[in-house]
């Protein structure tokens, strides 16, 4: 180890830092783990990921579409219908999703508010 390594500390992979900016924003697993199990209309996945606003689901699922997970797919009609599928990288992710929530139950402590 050089001096300037020495100097630096660690560094965090460059592939997981990627992968947390898109993970890490608040609702995205939620939002691929929904879609985990098959295509989803808008309001099926509102449904679904209790708490999140109709425009921050919007923009997430034009994110997690922009990221090359998730497509959107338009059926013209009549009437017009728009459901949301995980793409071949999406659906990977998925067991490893289901695996964090295992870890999760087992080792992180819920406080939950009293009053």
């Amino acid at each position: 180890m050089d001096e300037t390594e020495a100097t630096r500390g660690p560094q965090c992979d460059g592939a997981v830092t990627l992968a947390f900016s898109i993970l890490g924003k608040r609702w995205n697993g939620m939002i691929l783990d929904a879609l985990g199990a098959d295509a989803a209309s808008f309001v099926r996945l509102r449904r679904a990921v209790t708490g999140i606003s109709d425009a921050v689901l919007s923009d997430r699922l034009a994110e997690l579409t922009d990221a090359g997970l998730v497509v959107r797919d338009v059926d013209p009609g009549p009437p017009i219908a728009v459901s949301y599928t995980l793409t071949d990288a999406g659906r990977q992710i998925v067991p490893v999703l289901r695996q964090l929530g295992r870890w999760a139950e087992e080792n992180l402590v819920v406080q939950h508010a009293s009053g």
